[in-house]
């Protein structure tokens, strides 16, 4: 049964593991000669047994060391939950641990030897471990360099992690319940924590430390086994609530827990999964085959779209236990399994302070990311293990360490993967060359490594170097890197994509007038960022009577060009997006297509998908008309020009309004006829924004920091951007032209159609952030997303003198928001609360409105041209049968419009018409379109990463250019080791580490979270230890004398020039830069009292670039006379 997967060992197991344990010890001491050498070897349990029946005393000695050390271990990494911590919700972190934690790690290895041979039973997975230990947590040192495992040496060796289970046997444990599917995610501050989520689970199950983690790595697809409720950890800044009875009573969490357990298995109080599990949630994340005519096949994993640190992206809402869910826990679930997820939902619900533990008993898929880790060779240390090899080969000829298996150690730049070892035969011949005649410079260059094997008996995989970019004090090296780590194609188009687009100039052929709208002489233009040039959308508007306005949205017709399975399709399909960083674009069709004659470039005849609305003046749409057009649109507008119209600064009687780089008008329009419909746009556009706010839409608007650069690519300063009112004005028609595509393609095929989603917030996360304003007396409404939006509203207003604050929690309400996501229609069954949109508060939505940039929006088009081919041949064969007049086939549309005629869509005409156009129009069927949708999604997370690196590199080589920038930071977090705080201007969060530092006395006031900070010049020793393993100050604090505040190269960098301390203007609007001479930053003194929410001056500095990873440092900005 299902309970298999969290039931508690056995006394009698326990009796036994122990008395094999006193054995063994009796076994180990009996020689007295020498204590020194007797205490490790029992520490360490490495003696080997000779004999076959003395094995299993041997595996019994590791794990009932392992149990008897848990919570002891002195040398295990200080995780983040070891201290005090009261900040908003993402940086809890508590001081004590509990007696439930300490254990954590009992159930994690509890092997039995039930035979004389050895074997080794785990339920149904049996395995064998032989001449060899399963050691615990203290032995794995993850921050000392490891020796390499010496295969066929003849010699027993250290088994560090439990074997993995056979396939057969993880695929019945799944069916049975007793271990779980789940994606494998590390936390970044420590990597001894990881996060595994269950589908149906609502709260992340703990993976905590190294042996549970049993060599997965971020991203993979695991199998994890749950431990007993009695060893679940506190939750990290939990507080018991009135409102939350089950955690003040959670000191009876042992009892209560048995309890449970046993009705559970009794079937006594089984769960309702239509009323316990509702706060429940789902979340899957499938290995997914893109195949294609010509045979191509592509494997991805679909990774969740987490945000922020590494515990996030939890999925809740009406808990699934489907077997057709997307997600990590994608597979057809028997009913042992569904009731025993259900079950632990049920558990985990009844204590909700408790954090769930488990292991990971075996890997089902690898992560990509295994094949592109970036990281820097340790050159050092391999000088250092050569002079200690030489050394140890001279004292011993037996030395197990030859300099013929040398090994030199990666370390990555993601904290979230493990220091690795390289051959040095397994190097490119280049690198091996340069190593070979002593050349250090090496361990500059930014590598790619692939993780090849990680065997039981090493404490770090194995890798070898696939990839060189150059040094890593190069912005060029990091952008390669960065794409190469995220497998971004940024080669050029193969000529079999070329081929399948005109050669030479194109222009509309004659047929395509004879079966599109034209539409010429209608006053349409586009409004863009001003340097765009991919122009896939634009508008129009007419004035009806009664008030009424028709407004159009024009969008690119790609999908004329891009034709289904044809190798531009493919390739389309394979790259699935544009890549943006700042001053690159990486397109994802040929610029030919995307710049040239797909773009809706002013002037030019081109063809477009339309779509018209009748809205009359409270922004209620009337009715509709959708259909394939052709377009020559009079101008190209800037959003600065677009919002000059707007604001009246735009004056044709003016002489030189022509010189300010306004645009050329074609065809018989004035500048009037511009002007008058981007005002009534615009005021369209506003009505249409309150009515979807008022039904309950929610809106997280927040500045984007844009970088200056030189002319030679190098960021010199960084300005804040909030958008403007004519990029409102667009965004409002692009999301009714989605909404509208949405609805017409689902009709049409309800199984078959691309849609977009976007689920709830992480409750419990979104509780945290809730709690958090509510202490800081900022009330705030989540019921809905309505009441949210209205809250953020009412706290705007409240905090009108502080901005920076609201800019802050705006920042920090989108943590809980999970990411939206492309789905196959025909892939959920619950309803439309499955299908829906949170944000934006609607049932169906998806993307038609970028097709030169999306691949998606490609699927959608192809989807409406069937749609409207299929309403066409329906609807003129009811006109043969004379079931309807001339007028009324005029007025009714039986996809299209804004009624849903039922009986005419539900007719066999028109399923015969739709299934004859999606033949034509290559419209795949849902299996196909599920596995696009998520290849779409991958592609879509990865760019994402892509423009966070980027953002982070060019933020790194702005503070590089400045050696020292100091600005002001608001404390988040707060506790007795580090403050978390968040610079605005360059809108970064770093924390500053304060414990163990020379000449720094730190008070902690626990009851009033309040923190101290001062000097003195007393000896001071060390807690941790030996005084010299105290941090210097320099590294917390940046301290300048009194006499240098003046000077501008303490306060705008030591580098900057006249350019860099001016304010910035941008788009025609003044912007306060990051390094303007209007921003100074006074430096704090010592003491230095801080509270959660103070503000202080921070120095941020630049990390890393030739001698490692990049980083962003910050310190603390003080003045003083003793330095």
């Amino acid at each position: 049964m299902g309970g298999g997967a969290i039931a508690e060992p056995s006394q009698s197991q326990s009796d036994r593991t122990a008395a094999n344990y006193n054995s063994s010890n009796a076994v180990d001491v009996k020689d007295g000669k020498k204590k020194k050498r007797r205490s490790r070897r029992t520490k360490q349990n490495s003696s080997i047994p000779a004999s076959s029946g003395s094995v299993n005393n041997e595996i019994h000695v590791g794990e009932t060391e392992l149990l008897d050390n848990v919570g002891s271990n002195e040398n295990q990494v200080l995780r983040a939950s070891d201290v005090a911590f009261s900040s908003l919700p993402v940086m809890h972190v508590t001081d004590q641990k509990s007696e439930c934690e300490k254990g954590s790690l009992q159930n994690q290895h509890s092997l039995e030897a039930d035979d004389e041979n050895g074997s080794v039973i785990s339920n149904c997975c049996p395995e064998a471990i032989v001449g060899c230990q399963v050691l615990k947590d203290s032995d794995v040192d993850v921050d000392v360099d490891p020796l390499p495992s010496h295969r066929g040496n003849g010699r027993a060796q250290r088994k560090y992690f439990a074997s993995h289970w056979p396939e057969e046997a993880v695929s019945k444990a799944l069916e049975n319940g007793e271990v779980f599917k789940a994606l494998f995610r590390v936390n970044a501050h420590n990597r001894l924590e990881a996060y595994c989520k269950i589908d149906g689970l609502p709260t992340d199950v703990l993976i905590n430390g190294f042996l549970a983690q049993n060599r997965a790595v971020e991203g993979d697809i695991v199998a994890i086994r749950v431990d007993p409720p009695s060893l679940w950890t506190k939750m990290k800044g939990f507080t018991a609530t009135v409102e939350n009875p089950a955690a003040v009573n959670d000191c009876n969490l042992h009892a209560e827990a048995a309890t449970v357990m046993q009705d559970c298995l009794k079937g006594k109080n089984k769960v309702d999964m239509d009323s316990d599990c509702s706060d429940c949630g789902h979340f899957s994340t499938p290995k997914n085959r893109l195949c294609y005519k010509n045979g191509y096949c592509s494997e991805e994993i679909v990774c969740p779209e987490f945000v922020g640190a590494s515990d996030k992206g939890y999925l809740n809402g009406p808990c699934s236990l489907m077997s057709d869910d997307l997600g990590a826990g994608c597979f057809i679930r028997s009913d042992e399994a569904v009731y025993s997820v259900a079950k632990l939902c049920g558990i985990v619900n009844s204590f909700p302070s408790k954090r769930p533990t488990g292991r990971v008993v075996s890997i089902i898929e690898r992560s990509p990311r295994r094949n592109t880790i970036l990281g820097f060779l340790g050159v050092k240390q391999l000088i250092r293990s050569r002079e200690v090899s030489s050394k140890d080969s001279k004292k011993n000829k037996f030395s197990s360490f030859s300099v013929n298996h040398e090994f030199i150690m990666l370390t990555p730049t993601d904290p979230k993967f493990p220091k690795m070892m390289l051959s040095l035969k397994s190097l490119p011949p280049h690198i091996e060359n340069r190593l070979m005649v002593g050349d250090a410079t090496v361990e500059m260059d930014l590598v790619a490594a692939s993780i090849v094997d990680w065997v039981e008996e090493s404490n770090v995989p194995e890798a070898r170097v696939t990839h060189s970019f150059g040094r890593g004090g190069e912005i060029e090296a990091h952008i390669a890197a960065i794409l190469y780590e995220n497998l971004i194609d940024a080669s050029e188009f193969a000529p079999e994509t070329l081929s399948c687009l005109p050669h030479g100039p194109w222009e509309v052929p004659q047929k395509e007038f004879e079966s599109r709208r034209d539409l010429r002489k209608l006053c349409i233009f586009t409004i863009d960022p001003s340097t765009a040039t991919d122009l896939d959308d634009a508008l129009s508007v007419e004035t009806l009577a009664n008030g009424i306005s028709r407004v159009g949205v024009h969008i690119a017709d790609v999908s004329y060009f891009v034709l289904p399975d044809t190798a531009l399709d493919i390739d389309a399909q394979i790259r699935s997006t544009s890549v943006y960083m700042l001053q690159q674009k990486l397109p994802m069709l040929p610029p030919i297509l995307s710049d040239n004659f797909g773009s809706l470039n002013p002037g030019v005849d081109r063809l477009a998908f339309s779509m018209f609305w009748d809205i009359n003046p409270t922004g209620e749409v009337l009715d509709r008309w959708i259909g394939r057009t052709i377009i020559c649109s009079c101008c190209k507008l800037s959003y600065e020009q677009a919002e000059d119209i707007i604001d009246d600064r735009f004056d044709v009687r003016r002489s030189n309004f022509l010189l300010n780089n306004w645009p050329d008008l074609h065809g018989c329009f004035e500048w009037s006829d511009v002007i008058t419909s981007v005002k009534i746009l615009n005021e369209i556009s506003r009505i249409l924004k309150k009515r979807r706010l008022n039904d309950g839409a929610l809106s997280l608007e927040s500045p984007k920091i844009v970088f200056l650069f030189d002319e030679d690519g190098i960021p010199y300063d960084s300005v804040i951007r909030r958008r403007k009112g004519s990029e409102f004005l667009v965004e409002e028609f692009m999301l009714l032209a989605n909404r509208t595509a949405a609805e017409v393609i689902t009709r049409a095929y309800p199984s078959s159609a691309l849609l977009r989603r976007h689920p709830g917030p992480n409750l419990r996360k979104l509780r945290e952030f809730e709690a958090f304003c509510n202490r800081n007396g900022l009330m705030l409404d989540t019921s809905s997303s309505a009441q949210l939006h209205h809250s953020f509203e009412r706290i705007r207003g409240e905090l009108k003198n502080d901005s920076v604050m609201f800019d802050i929690l705006m920042s920090y309400a989108s943590r809980p928001m999970q990411l939206a996501a492309y789905f196959c229609s025909g892939d959920t069954k619950d309803g439309e609360s499955d299908k829906s949109h949170y944000a934006l508060a609607v049932p169906l939505y998806t993307h038609f409105t970028s097709p030169l940039r999306r691949y998606p929006d490609i699927v959608v088009h192809r989807t409406l041209a069937a749609t409207l081919e299929a309403e066409e041949t329906c609807m003129k064969h009811r006109e043969s049968l004379q079931k309807l007049d001339a007028n009324e086939l005029m007025g009714l549309k039986c996809f299209t419009g804004v009624q849903y005629l039922k009986d005419i869509v539900e007719s066999v005409e028109a399923q015969e018409s739709l299934s004859a156009a999606a033949s034509k129009h290559g419209i795949p069927s849902a299996d196909i379109i599920a596995d696009v949708a998520a290849h779409c999604n991958d592609r879509k997370l990865a760019t994402r990463h892509v423009s966070d690196a980027t953002n982070k590199l060019y933020t790194w080589a702005l503070l590089r250019k400045k050696e020292v920038l100091c600005l002001e930071a608001r404390v988040l977090g707060l506790g007795p080791r580090f403050m978390s705080i968040y610079i605005h201007r360059l809108a970064v969060e770093r924390r500053i580490y304060y414990d163990d530092v020379e000449g720094l006395a730190v008070e902690w006031l626990d009851e009033t979270s309040t923190l101290v900070l001062s000097r003195y010049t007393y000896k001071h020793h060390n807690r941790r230890g030996s005084p010299g393993k105290c941090r210097r100050l320099e590294e917390v604090a940046w301290i300048v004398s009194p006499a240098d505040i003046g000077s501008r190269q303490n306060l705008y960098g030591r580098n900057g020039s006249d350019k860099d301390k001016v304010d910035c203007q941008i788009d025609g609007d003044v912007i306060l830069s990051a390094t303007s001479e209007n921003l100074v930053v006074e430096p704090a003194v010592f003491p230095l009292t801080v509270h959660l929410l103070s503000t202080i001056p921070v120095a941020l500095h630049a990390v890393g670039g030739d001698d490692g990873p990049i980083d962003i440092g910050a310190r603390l900005y003080v003045s003083s006379y003793f330095r």
